[in-house]
């Protein structure tokens, strides 16, 4: 398991619908953010590629993906910096793998 539910399970103190509700949005939003991101690597669309990461960052830290956050960061950072999109493209593939698979497993965790 490449998550943690630690952090919401602070934030939740016991509402299961908070943690299902968090888990929901997760699946609903970071899939299609992951998706509009390798599109704007293709167009080297570098404020919807700092914008998309800034977005997916906060997402994976709360579920306690550490490295999936260290990517995120990472691609932020250069997008935001307009440099580097060589190396946003060779840390992509990790970071949407990453979600991929804590995508499934969410699913299967919480039958959704």
């Amino acid at each position: 398991m490449i998550y943690s539910l630690d952090k919401i399970n602070e934030m939740a103190e016991g509402d299961d619908e908070f943690i299902v509700s968090v888990i929901s949005v997760f699946l609903e939003e970071v899939p299609a953010d992951i998706e509009a991101l390798g599109i704007a690597l293709e167009e080297m669309n570098y404020n919807q590629v700092y914008n998309l990461a800034h977005k997916i960052k906060p997402n994976v830290d709360l579920l306690g993906m550490e490295q999936t956050r260290a990517i995120a960061l990472e691609i932020e950072t250069l997008g935001k910096n307009k440099a580097g999109i060589e190396e946003m493209k060779k840390v992509f593939p990790i970071l949407k793998t990453d979600i991929a698979q804590v995508v499934s497993e969410l699913k299967k965790d919480f039958n959704l």
